[in-house]
């Protein structure tokens, strides 16, 4: 499936933004609002000591206390649905974009399996979270921080002058803790990813370190890699906390010190004693935005870097085209001199292979260890692009096919048996609404029927995590009736009777005379030659190159050793 180019992409994430803009705008819209209704505690109180206070009525201080708490519940609502817009606005950042992580992370695991996390999800909800959480309203109120500053100067010109070199501290100190922590922050995110992509590979392979006694080696080479990642947490927590109870501190001590001023200011009779107090809750709502962002730089930080690491994960691979709806295949496979790079590799494990194989045909690919057999199979499968030739089914090159549709013609059964969680009958349908009388024949046709009524619940027996364990033969079985389930027109088995005893390679055997029967595709690749004696034609494979391809007599016959000629000594006789 052909991809855009890289240089033509947007970026998706602000694309996704932009569509969404009209509720960030009526969130600030509200956010006006709130923060006028924000002033309502400081007029209350300046009314009071300046009017009430003054005349001694009872009626205007009932009437304002009214007004008050009129203005307060309105100030409630409009700070709920603030919040509920932002909570449907990163609902819909997740709805939008977690399908396409999805398909975009199970890309990254073929292309490169060693960088194959779920951390893109774990960005995307870090973005949602700082997108609807208290470090966004910071940005939201931020813009009033002058109009604040103005009402200072309203009161009297010394207070706006003191906001202003109160509001430069602030943001000085945000500054720098920006500046501090940063470097902290990504080298802690770095080590915690290390650590988790350790830790889950261990786990996978739990059975090994038991049996081998490896457990405290694992042990000690994950906690070197997890105690980097706290140490690097610890120091830029311990930074980003000394800056942000400084700045705390600080706008305490500038909001006493505009009350000391006021005093000041009061006594010289420049101000009321009312403005005296309203100028002091004010000052210390022009600071409060920025006390929050210093507070929640670390969110922010990190929200930053997960915007980054998506932005550049979506560039890396972009959202398929739909290609042209192709007819369903017959099963004809041609590789024309194909070369395939294995992930994360600079040596390629297939180097120039051309072959034809005809739709029914049986073929067999053998050859030692490290030949290429498998590098082949995912290479016709269309798993590991090819980085020169072609792979064409039924004439048409394989990425020209849209892979959900192909995949409905296609078994494969590859060495390394992955089930997953779910029941038997649900594996073998392959997630799929399973169609019970074509699960139960691919599971006859593979020979895994008998032991599957055997289970507890039968087809309904739940497998993977919190369910039943199989055996390596069982699990084998399982799989090779998920490969032939509703029999595809090309199936691919790598190894197939690694883990069978002889009543299950009987069975193997059964079931590929049945596929052939059917007129399906099989590329059986194996180092046993007892099941030879069913293909029609045979690869021989050796060091990446295609070194014998013919019918199955031709081929053993021409891999038989050559007798050696006698060897005659000196005197004419043989030896």
């Amino acid at each position: 499936m052909s991809s855009k180019p890289l240089s033509s992409t947007k970026n998706e994430l602000i694309d996704l933004l932009k569509t969404l803009k009209g509720s960030f705008y009526f969130a600030a819209f509200i956010s006006l609002f709130i923060n006028i209704l924000m002033l309502v505690p400081t007029l209350y109180m300046l009314q009071l000591y300046d009017r009430v206070l003054a005349s001694r009525s009872m009626e205007t201080l009932i009437m304002l206390t009214i007004i008050v708490v009129f203005l307060f519940f309105v100030l409630g609502m409009l700070e709920f649905i603030r919040s509920r817009i932002l909570i449907r606005v990163g609902n819909a950042i997740d709805a939008k974009m977690s399908n396409r992580l999805f398909d975009a992370m199970f890309a990254l695991a073929n292309r490169h399996p060693g960088k194959a996390t779920a951390q893109p999800l774990g960005d995307l909800t870090q973005i949602r979270q700082f997108l609807t959480g208290t470090p966004l309203f910071a940005f939201f109120d931020a813009p009033w921080i002058p109009i604040y500053i103005g009402i200072m100067f309203l009161f009297h010109p010394l207070f706006g002058y003191f906001a202003i070199f109160a509001a430069i501290v602030a943001v000085s100190l945000t500054l720098i803790n920006e500046k501090r922590t940063k470097a902290g922050l990504e080298a802690s995110n770095k080590h915690y990813q290390s650590s988790q992509s350790f830790i889950s590979s261990s786990l996978r392979n739990s059975e090994i370190i038991e049996a081998m006694g490896m457990h405290g080696n694992i042990r000690r080479r994950w906690y070197g890699r997890y105690i980097s990642f706290l140490n690097e947490q610890s120091n830029a927590s311990d930074e980003a906390g000394v800056w942000s109870n400084t700045s705390k501190i600080v706008r305490m001590l500038m909001q006493s010190l505009v009350l000391g001023l006021g005093g000041y200011l009061a006594i010289i009779g420049e101000v009321t004693p009312g403005m005296m107090i309203a100028g002091s809750i004010i000052m210390g709502r022009a600071l409060a935005p920025i006390d929050l962002m210093t507070g929640t730089w670390k969110q922010f930080s990190g929200a930053r870097t997960s915007y980054g690491r998506l932005g550049g994960l979506l560039a890396e691979f972009t959202v398929p085209v739909k290609p042209t709806p192709l007819p369903a295949p017959q099963g004809f496979i041609d590789l024309e001199q194909i070369v395939v790079l294995p992930p994360d590799s600079k040596v390629p494990s297939i180097r120039g292979v051309t072959l034809s194989i005809k739709a029914g045909e049986t073929v067999a690919v053998i050859g030692p260890s490290a030949a290429g057999k498998s590098s082949l199979a995912r290479a016709m499968l269309g798993v590991w692009p090819c980085v020169n030739g072609k792979v064409r089914i039924d004439g048409a090159e394989i990425g020209h096919y849209d892979r959900e549709v192909l995949g409905q013609y296609i078994g494969y059964l590859p060495q390394d048996i992955e089930l997953f969680d779910g029941t038997i009958s649900e594996n073998i349908a392959r997630y799929e609404d399973p169609k019970p009388e074509m699960v139960v024949e691919a599971a006859q046709v593979a020979g895994v029927h008998e032991m599957i009524l055997q289970l507890p619940q039968g087809y309904d027996t739940p497998i993977g995590p919190g369910g039943i364990a199989l055996s390596g033969g069982q699990r084998q079985r399982v799989g090779l009736a998920r490969a032939i389930y509703c029999y595809p027109k090309i199936i691919v088995l790598d190894e197939p009777n690694s883990n069978l005893d002889d009543v299950g390679e009987r069975a193997l055997t059964q079931a590929i005379l049945e596929l052939k029967k059917r007129g399906s595709t099989v590329i059986l690749i194996t180092h046993r030659p007892a099941i030879l004696g069913i293909v029609d034609r045979i690869a021989f494979m050796r060091d990446g190159l295609l070194q014998l391809f013919g019918t199955r007599d031709e081929v053993l016959a021409a891999l038989q050793p050559k007798p050696q000629a006698p060897i005659q000594n000196d005197q004419g006789t043989q030896s």
